[in-house]
């Protein structure tokens, strides 16, 4: 690709940060979800895919990807710029998660031209919701004995099973599925194969799941001799656990791809800096702590190295396609670097920490307990922390299996 014209991108920058500060709603009269984790309600789902569209529309998501799918064409930088001006304004979160980062980024790496042609557009404008139908409730930890079943009957597949942890599934119209089509295979593995499954058909239903928050987002998905048509299966059958394996590498950000914009918001050290100047610890504000002051700066520190790590990516002796080293520290750090400053965030507050959402004692109406509670669920999605670390150690460190 040729070099990027500096002056193209300066405009686009300026512009994408003029529209954002004209266009970004701040209060739109309800509680935004944090993260893409959370959408519970009709009125946020609206609100969020309503705004997905508009920035897809004013050609600040999506902007890397090919023009003929909805795209923009233009070089990754671009995006880089847009999304950068999304986080400056503190944009709401992009909706269709799933579909623009994981499923999207594969199918524009592998998939076929009718499959880019028929998903990649609506993707972008929030039109078609995507899901992810791969744990399942006797097997959440162990994905490669999956058991929903599908079997080949003429031109369509009979699904039978459940999938649990589907996020936004009751809104979704597709579902990136992982079922068995060998139950003999001599390895498990084997046995599986890999779908774009349509989740409007008759025998599917979901149920959404109460999570610890008192919020909503999670649904588990049921297949009750669903018929889905035998285009949607990617390769062949038995490939299935190869195309999981390479959609969690788009889900731990070690392939790229992803369409831009941002699916979980974050709180950072600045933010628990403000919250420290306003809380008080013995009469005084928690800022005048000394011990207190250093953790803060501590976790500043630990901002701008995960900013440098992320700069590292761009350098390709650091980065080659095995072990991959760097992106997949990155998504270890930064998840569990959410969780334990937001657990500082409610040791601030005290006592009315307890207080939550609603409640008149809370503080920041209870946001930060929130924010905690919710944190736990992006060190746990694409493969929990206890396993990264196992991934980190066996195939960037080449350290023997404990």
């Amino acid at each position: 690709m040729s070099a990027v014209d500096q002056k193209e991108l300066a405009e686009f920058s300026a512009a994408a940060e003029a529209w954002f500060a004209e266009n970004t709603v701040k209060d739109p009269g309800f509680r935004l979800p944090l993260t893409f984790m959370e959408v519970g309600t009709d009125q946020q789902f609206e609100f969020l895919r309503d705004w997905q569209n508009k920035v897809w529309e004013a050609g600040y998501l999506g902007a890397a990807w090919p023009k003929a799918y909805g795209g923009g064409g233009l070089d990754p930088e671009f995006q880089k710029a847009a999304t950068a001006a999304m986080r400056k304004h503190d944009a709401p979160i992009m909706l269709n998660a799933i579909g623009l980062n994981w499923t999207g980024p594969m199918l524009l790496d592998i998939g076929t031209e009718e499959q880019k042609s028929q998903y990649l557009k609506g993707i972008l404008s929030a039109e078609d919701i995507w899901c992810q139908g791969f744990s399942e409730p006797e097997n959440g930890s162990d994905l490669g004995n999956a058991q929903t079943r599908a079997v080949r009957d003429g031109d369509e597949y009979v699904i039978t099973g459940s999938k649990i942890w589907t996020t936004q599934g009751n809104y979704a119209k597709y579902m990136i599925l992982l079922a068995r089509t060998n139950p003999d295979a001599p390895r498990k593995y084997d046995g599986l194969s890999f779908f774009l499954a349509p989740m409007r058909v008759p025998g599917v239903e979901t149920m959404p799941i109460r999570k610890l928050t008192g919020e909503y987002g999670f649904t588990q998905t049921f297949f009750d001799g669903a018929r889905i048509p035998a285009k949607g299966l990617m390769g062949q059958e038995g490939q299935g656990w190869t195309f999981a394996m390479q959609l969690l590498e788009y889900e731990r950000g070690v392939r790229g791809g992803q369409a831009g914009g941002y699916i979980i918001t974050e709180q950072n050290a600045f933010d628990v800096v403000d919250l420290a100047r306003r809380v008080k610890r013995g009469g005084r504000p928690a800022i005048e702590d000394p011990v207190l002051k250093d953790k803060l700066v501590d976790f500043i520190i630990e901002i701008q190295s995960n900013a440098l790590c992320r700069q590292r990516l761009a350098v390709p002796p650091l980065n080659q396609e095995k072990p991959f080293g760097i992106p997949l520290a990155s998504k270890l750090m930064t998840t569990e670097f959410a969780r334990r400053i937001n657990e500082f965030a409610v040791s601030l507050t005290g006592v009315d920490g307890g207080y939550y959402v609603g409640d008149p004692n809370a503080v920041d109406d209870g946001l930060w307990t929130r924010a905690y509670l919710n944190a736990f669920s992006a060190t746990i999605g694409g493969g929990t922390s206890q396993i990264q670390r196992n991934i980190v150690a066996e195939h960037a460190l080449g350290l023997p299996k404990g």
